[in-house]
């Protein structure tokens, strides 16, 4: 299963499916993360502890353990 954070920067990927339920499902959802959906991964913070992306035209930013729970091709 290839997430988020096994994706290179500035590239376009595509939501292959959610990992999750309940209230984060929806969280993510709303944002615009469904599966066949495209992606850009813009950037991460140092630590890693929040990665941005680009969904159509809106900037997001999620925690680690939200960004593992979306796998991409």
């Amino acid at each position: 299963m290839k997430t988020i954070l096994d994706c290179e920067l500035n590239k376009t990927y595509v939501v292959k499916k959610l990992h999750t339920s309940g209230a984060l499902r929806q969280r993510l959802i709303s944002f615009g993360i469904l599966k066949g959906t495209s992606i850009k991964y813009l950037n991460a913070t140092n630590f890693k502890g929040t990665y941005e992306l680009q969904v159509g035209k809106t900037n997001i930013a999620l925690r680690k353990e939200e960004a593992l729970k979306i796998e991409v091709e």
